[in-house]
Parts: C-alpha cells; structure tokens; sequence
C-alpha cells in the first residue's frame, strides 16, 4: 500500500510538472501572437528568449533538485541500521555544514566529535537541524515569500502573478535542498510538485478577487470601492494571499528534508505547515511593507 502511495505521488508531480509546462508554453504563445501584430522577427525573438528564460528558471532548479543525493529510510531496519545505510549521506552533509559559516563552533565540533559513529552523527546532525539550520531555512523562505509578495502586490495580471508564483517557489524549493545538500524522495517532491502548481494556479485566480467582498460591512465596502483604495488594497490582498501560500510550500519542503532526518510523520507536515506559515506571515507581511515603497521608487526611476 506505501508503493501504491508513492507511485501515486511521484505520478501526480509528473503530472503537475507536465501542466505547468503546459500553462507556460500556453501563456508564451498567447503573447507571440500578440507581438506578430506588431512583428514576426519580434515574435520570433520572444520566442526565443522565453526559451532561454525557461531553461533558466524552470528546467535547471528543477534538474538540480532531481539529481541532488537523498537518504533512503527502510522501515524494517531500526535507527541504528538506517544510520549505518545513510552514514555516506550523514558525513557528506556533515562536511557541507562544517563549510558553512553561521554554524556556531561548538555545533561543528560536535560534528567532528561524531563524524565516525553513524548513529551518533545522525542524532547531532539533527540536533542542529533543529535549533540552527531550521532557522537558517527559515530565512530563505521568508526572503522568497517576500518576493512573491512584492511581485504580485505590484503586478496587475493574473498570467504574470502565476508565473511569477511559479518561478520564485521553483527557486525556492532549489535553494533550501543546495542549503541542506540533499533532497526529499520522489515521492514528497510530487506532493512539492502539486503544491507549487496549486499556488501558481491560486495566483492567477486571486486576480479577480474583489476587495468589498472579504468585508460585508456597508462604510467598509464604501471605501473599498473607491478607485485608488480599491487597486492598493486588493493588490495588497492578492500579494498577501500569494505569500502565505508560498510559506506553506517552503514550510513543506523543509519539513520533507527534516523527515528522513529527523523521523517526522508525513501527516504531521501539512498541519505543522500552514501553522508555522501564519507565525511566519507577519513577518512577511511587515518586511514586505517596507520594501513598497523602494520597488515603486526603482521602477520609476528607471522609467524617468
């Protein structure tokens, strides 16, 4: 039954991956089109560099990931056995984390003291997942959730705010398996998989949400409905949205890299995902509010 599962899965990334190609090449070629009105060379040339930005951002991350080394857990042997199957994995992260910088020097000699003692190395390397990697992961979801945020608060379009979803989520999910040096099973990447399309597909619907709608209030729908207030404020929404959802899928896959590690139960990973995302969202939100103001002044800037 937990082939069956896994097959499942890894058929249903194979399946979101195929649509999302799908959704990209449809979006490319609605696009062409248009430019054609204006020039075939031009259309051409789109073309061109939408491939190139295609193998960029959406086939490397995702050949990086695939081919990235992941532990193999076998649920008949115990800890000990499993540690002794995965030791070549425990001492090749161990030796990237010894690389690393922000790991304190007590952490590192920990992992020095333990790099010969499979089972050992194993509970220390958890240990530090836990109270030092964890939050290190944790700020490369929050600088991408950022950026999704500021994204698709200023865009204006649906096809644009997926595809914007869809890439920054893509780099994400590459950068937190290259932080740890390893990646989840196939299986937990199908499940990546859905998750990513859902979100870029939830983009591309927020777009039509209406502001007045989430406040039934009458003096609220007033002032909702003014023009200014009505773009800023739904804008606002729909980046927010788009934010917290890419939380969620960062917060999925942290959780997929810490399970083989650190034993979670794959059930407890959504309800500790959408958890862990609202704690995180504020901050999110707050960082981002920030930064508003400078991306309005940048693009202006290089307009003027």
């Amino acid at each position: 039954m937990r082939k069956l599962g896994k097959t499942f899965w890894i058929i249903i990334g194979l399946s979101a991956l195929f649509f999302i190609v799908l959704m990209i090449i449809s979006s490319v070629l609605q696009l062409g089109e248009r430019l054609r009105t204006i020039s075939v060379y031009l259309e051409y040339s789109f073309y061109v560099v939408s491939a190139i930005l295609f193998i960029v951002l959406i086939v490397r991350p995702i050949v990086l990931v695939l081919f990235s080394p992941t532990f193999s857990i076998d649920s008949l042997f115990n800890e000990s056995d499993n540690a002794k199957k995965n030791f070549h994995m425990y001492k090749k992260v161990a030796k990237n984390l010894l690389s690393e910088n922000y790991l304190k020097d007590m952490e590192k000699d920990s992992i020095k003291e333990h790099i010969h003692d499979p089972l050992e190395l194993k509970l220390a390397l958890s240990e530090i997942f836990d109270k030092t990697i964890k939050k290190e992961l944790n700020k490369v979801i929050v600088s991408h959730a950022e950026s999704v945020y500021l994204t698709t608060a200023i865009s204006q379009n649906g096809k644009l705010d997926a595809l914007a979803v869809l890439t920054i989520n893509l780099k994400l999910i590459k950068e937190l398996v290259i932080k740890c040096g390893f990646r989840p099973s196939y299986a937990a990447l199908g499940r990546l998989s859905f998750n990513v399309l859902s979100s870029a597909l939830i983009a591309e619907s927020l777009e039509d949400m209406k502001f007045s709608e989430l406040f039934p209030q009458s003096s609220l729908n007033a002032l909702a409905e003014m023009p200014v207030i009505k773009t800023v404020t739904g804008s606002l929404a729909q980046g927010a949205g788009n934010a917290l959802l890419s939380l969620r899928v960062g917060i999925i896959c942290r959780n997929y890299l810490f399970m083989n590690l650190k034993g979670i139960n794959k059930r407890e990973i959504k309800k500790m995902a959408f958890a862990e995302a609202m704690v995180l969202f504020p901050r999110v939100i707050g960082e981002s509010i920030k930064k508003v103001p400078k991306r309005f002044k940048d693009i202006f800037g290089n307009i003027f």
